[in-house]
């Protein structure tokens, strides 16, 4: 497995099956694995096409398996990516960590798409965890 992310909040790794396994630890760890889980089903279920997909769920480990939507975007226009996370506010979820780490790119089809919903919102639904004190 290649490590793709490795910090207080999260251990990220993607498998050689391109698959991709994120584990929670640090501060709320719970609520936020509990969250991305919940906010990711939902976007599913509203036919959201540009957001990884639930594979595989273990609350007892805290660890959460999706499919990968591309590789990491270095640069983007301030405007497209505002649009971006606009768009999936048409979802019912609203990011709340709108940045350009959270972009990626799917060459498959040539589209940009959201990743990380651990402190994302639904919208009329339950608020989400409060961010821990290092985030930025």
């Amino acid at each position: 497995m290649q490590e793709a992310k490795d910090t207080r909040r999260a251990l990220v790794h993607i498998g050689y099956d391109g698959r991709v396994h994120k584990t929670f630890r640090g501060h709320q760890a719970r609520e936020r694995f509990e969250n991305e889980v919940r906010v990711l089903r939902h976007l599913e279920a509203a036919g959201c096409d540009f957001v990884p997909r639930v594979l595989e769920t273990d609350p007892a480990n805290l660890k959460l398996i999706t499919t990968s939507c591309g590789t990491r975007v270095d640069h983007m226009n301030e405007e497209r990516m505002k649009a971006l996370f606009a768009e999936l506010e048409q979802y019912g979820v609203r990011h709340d960590d709108p940045f350009l780490r959270n972009i990626t790119y799917r060459f498959s089809d040539g589209r940009f798409c959201i990743i990380d919903f651990e402190l994302a919102t639904l919208l009329g639904g339950p608020p989400p965890p409060a961010p821990p004190p290092d985030a930025t």
